[in-house]
């Protein structure tokens, strides 16, 4: 089954939007003649994956190699490479280039800067005297489509960069990437925004379009209806508790990685010593489409009753004499036997981290934190975890979620919890602590918590959540509706008018906007108000909603966006853009950093 995923059935046309990424590409690789050595940047090679199929870079004489300090091994003369713009990368280059000429090897080199070039990297070339030796050029790649309704722009340290280190050039990669979509798509009539970053790019894609304007003459209605813009910032809750849908759980415990998961081959019943295989996993496997958003439990029962039925129908087929006609039948589904092997596979190993004691006592925790109402009982768990030394992610993730339902911890903790951490991990996680702070995800308390009044007034935590026939988007955590979601689901069914005094107790600013020909209409309360012709596209189709997350989207709320839309008397599909999958590991992670 191919890496790349399927997009037919996509409620845009992702397809036209893959082909043109491939084709500027190959375009790049064509206008070097002859045999080239292809260099990659690792962590672009993933995203790669998701676009183009390696053979396909092969038929255009080219040889691939992973971008890293060692010299290169190639006899080609002509090396490109092909790197995000990042300082750490260019001395990799540098160190490529030097050897080289040391063994004096004449050779022609190509760098493509993804998604542009920077002065500052250009500076670090320039300063090794390699500069003039280079031909230099970018390759715009701003989107890669994840799935049928998943977009990603592939930037891993878009929260940390905003939050800690003040740079926003993300953003500015954000606003180009919806900016690239109106191109395709049409200008997107109605904005909304919640958060520092959000407001941001709303502005920023406002100054693009004023300056290269999407000419939507062509167009008589936009297929984005609205775009929905938030900062991870604005919920952090959500990412810091533990996913429990199928595909939540697969990337809390195996990592999900562009779309596929690595694990030991023995886990999916191949006997080989030692061997790592990849699982894709995307909607072309009709089976993981029908499992991925459901709450594991449930998804337990379900392959149960498959196997089970499958069972049934072979003992029939060897006990009875059949008809063409059902032995035909019979076929077509053994044809879904290898997807419900790596199903049941994945799953039972799932299960070994599922049942754990550990695991159950977390989740335990992580309900009483959002509940916020026995503060000692969470203090004292998270402070017997850090004396126990248990790994430092997990910790951090409940330290995080405990500090922004209280608001902070009062100083007296504060500083105790500070210090505790640094005798049992050390002092060199000074840094880590900083970052954190520097986020504020930990801090000291200066104002009573609003936590409360939020999750009354929004409905976050849900009694008697029934996982198999759910009724609520609260089933993908088993209880707790993902903050960040209900704010969706407000702005799509009456707008964000009814709930401003709520908006005003999260973090960061809101903003509501009209665009292109819409501009000057008057009624922007509901999405549905936006006149009537808007919300049809003119085939029928149910009109679209970009819901874009600044700093990450977890699997948990993409299941329970693809909830809503299922709804009956949901008026919009739904469609997610993000900086990257996320879970509270890979964000946790990104704040940790040792200090020398």
């Amino acid at each position: 089954m191919a890496q790349i995923p399927n997009l037919d059935n996509a409620p845009l046309n992702f397809t036209s939007l893959r082909e043109q990424t491939q084709k500027e590409l190959i375009n790049i690789l064509k206008n070097i003649r002859g045999k080239k050595c292809l260099i990659i940047d690792p962590k672009l090679g993933g995203s790669l994956s998701s676009i183009i199929q390696t053979s396909l870079l092969k038929e255009h004489g080219v040889e691939l190699r992973h971008l890293s300090a060692d010299p290169i091994q190639t006899d080609c003369i002509k090396v490109v490479y092909l790197v995000r713009s990042q300082l750490d990368l260019m001395k990799y280059i540098c160190s490529n280039v030097h050897n080289d000429v040391s063994k004096g090897l004449q050779r022609e080199y190509y760098v493509y800067f993804v998604p542009r070039r920077t002065v500052a990297c250009e500076k670090v070339l320039e300063d090794e005297k390699i500069h003039h030796l280079m031909t230099i050029g970018e390759y715009p790649l701003y989107i890669v489509p994840l799935d049928e309704d998943v977009l990603s722009f592939e930037l891993d340290l878009a929260y940390k960069e905003s939050q800690v280190d003040g740079d926003a050039s993300s953003l500015w990669h954000i606003a180009k990437a919806i900016h690239k979509l109106e191109f395709s798509f049409g200008v997107i009539p109605n904005v909304r925004a919640k958060g520092k970053a959000s407001v941001r790019v709303a502005d920023i894609l406002n100054h693009m379009q004023a300056e290269e304007p999407v000419n939507s003459q062509d167009m008589v209605v936009p297929e984005i209806n609205t775009l929905i813009l938030l900062d991870r910032e604005v919920d952090m809750v959500t990412p810091m508790c533990s996913q429990l849908t199928y595909e939540g759980l697969l990337d809390e415990f195996l990592h999900v990685n562009n779309g596929s998961v690595e694990l030991d081959a023995s886990v999916m019943g191949v006997q080989q010593e030692g061997k790592k295989i990849k699982v894709p996993l995307n909607s072309s496997d009709k089976l993981f489409k029908e499992i991925r958003d459901l709450n594991f439990e449930v998804v337990v029962q379900i392959l149960r009753q498959k196997a089970t039925a499958m069972k049934q129908d072979y003992t029939e087929m060897t006990t009875t004499t059949q008809t063409v006609s059902e032995l035909k039948d019979f076929v077509k589904k053994l044809n879904s036997l290898p997807e419900m092997t790596r199903h049941i596979n994945l799953a039972q190993h799932l299960s070994t981290f599922t049942s754990k004691p550990t695991f159950l006592g977390q989740l335990d925790m992580e309900h009483t934190i959002v509940e916020a109402q026995s503060y000692d009982i969470c203090f004292e768990y998270i402070e017997e975890m850090i004396h126990k030394q248990e790994p430092l992610v997990n910790v951090l993730r409940l330290l995080i979620l405990f500090s922004i339902t209280n608001s902070g911890l009062p100083k007296k903790h504060f500083d105790y919890l500070r210090r505790e951490l640094l005798h049992s991990y050390g002092f060199e996680h000074m840094a880590t602590l900083n970052n954190l702070e520097k986020a504020g995800l930990l801090k000291k308390q200066e104002s009573k918590s609003n936590w409360l009044t939020v999750k009354r007034a929004l409905q976050l935590v849900v009694d008697d959540t029934d996982t198999a026939n759910p009724n609520d988007i609260a089933y993908v955590f088993s209880g707790y509706a993902p903050l960040s979601i209900r704010l969706v689901q407000h702005a799509v069914r009456s707008g964000w008018r009814p709930i401003e005094e709520i908006l005003k107790l999260l973090p960061g600013p809101h903003s509501e906007t009209k665009r292109g020909r819409f501009a000057s209409s008057t009624s922007f309360d509901t999405l549905q108000g936006a006149s009537a012709n808007i919300d049809k596209v003119a085939d029928g189709r149910r009109s679209l909603v970009l819901v874009v997350f600044i700093g990450g989207v977890t699997f948990a709320e993409i299941s329970a966006l693809r909830y809503l839309t299922a709804q009956e008397g949901m008026a919009y599909d739904l469609i997610v853009g993000t900086t990257k999958i996320v879970n509270g590991h890979t964000l946790a992670e990104t704040f940790v950093e040792k200090l020398g």
